[in-house]
């Protein structure tokens, strides 16, 4: 991989961190707008997986992102 290659993988890595972020802060807003003093206290279903897929989605961004900091300090990269 030459260095324009590993350049363009770290920002999509950073972009996905970001987007997953992005996505956690917009599930957690659907889901807390279903408890008082809006909602009724009772999530559904559909936002507590929503929810749930986000931060699955983050971590496993994060993870990947990880891997590559790792690889950059190690000096891999």
């Amino acid at each position: 991989m030459n260095p324009e290659q590993a350049r363009a993988e770290e920002t999509r890595a950073m972009e996905r961190v970001l987007n997953a972020t992005r996505q956690v802060q917009t599930a957690f807003a659907s889901l807390q707008s279903q408890f008082p003093p809006q909602g009724a206290g009772n999530p559904s279903q559909f936002a507590l997986q929503t929810f749930d897929a986000a931060l699955q989605e983050l971590e496993d961004a994060q993870a990947a992102f990880d891997e590559i900091l790792g690889d950059l300090l190690d000096g891999n990269r």
